[in-house]
């Protein structure tokens, strides 16, 4: 019998499992350029980790007055994310260790992303790990994205999880609120360390405030281990 009988593992996509945020970033600012807003920083862009796409180009067009709709805006901006996406997105290596450690004892796993199913696919299919992620839920199939507990629950239901049995890692603070409020434990590494100490990261089970400079395969395996 496996060591992690009756645990199930949703994780985070952009910031989490890959390096997707430069992309994001790169796409948003030529987005916004293009739209008549010549200066959006990292540091404004970070203001925006762990929201969806589709509330991030919301809040865009109502702080920056464009005039595009916002389904316009989300159009081009995956259009943008995914071109980038698809040229080049590197998965953290003690990610994929986890997930192979995970896959290995039979644990069933999903991911649940603020990002639109295509550009979740897309980068699944481009790093290998499709192979062993083949349960896949982006906010713009729920009513709500994070850090509403939407995504998480749908993803635990297609596992046929109880979300109690429910593991999440996530990156970003609206994902710790959205893990909370599933009723999951949460193992939080946060894009950007300096926002460790974000209320939402309190509730963690497991907090890695340095990120994935902190983040073992082993040792988060060891974790899940302890709590199964």
């Amino acid at each position: 019998m496996s060591r992690l009988s009756g645990i199930s593992v949703i994780f985070d996509l952009d910031g989490t499992l890959v390096d997707s945020e430069p992309n994001y970033y790169e796409a948003g600012r030529q987005l916004l350029a293009e739209h008549g807003v010549p200066e959006f920083s990292r540091a404004d862009h970070e203001r925006y980790v762990g929201i969806s796409t589709r509330e991030t180009v919301a809040r865009w067009k109502s702080r920056y007055g464009l005039r595009a709709s916002v389904a316009e805006l989300l159009a081009d901006k995956n259009r943008r994310y995914l071109e980038l996406a698809r040229a080049a997105t590197r998965v953290y290596p003690e990610m994929r260790r986890f997930v192979e450690l995970l896959a290995a004892e039979g644990v069933p796993m999903a991911v649940a992303s603020g990002s639109s199913r295509e550009a979740i696919e897309a980068i699944l299919a481009g790093t290998g790990l499709d192979a062993y992620l083949r349960t896949v839920v982006s906010a713009d199939e729920v009513a709500h994205g994070k850090p509403a507990p939407d995504v998480f629950l749908e993803a635990a239901r297609r596992l046929g999880a109880a979300p109690a049995d429910c593991v999440v890692l996530e990156d970003a603070a609206p994902g710790a609120a959205a893990a909370h409020a599933a009723g999951m434990r949460c193992v939080a590494i946060p894009y950007v360390p300096a926002q460790a100490d974000a209320p939402d990261f309190a509730h963690a089970g497991l907090l890695l405030r340095g990120g994935q400079e902190e983040f073992t395969a082993r040792a988060a395996f060891a974790w899940v281990t302890e709590v199964s």
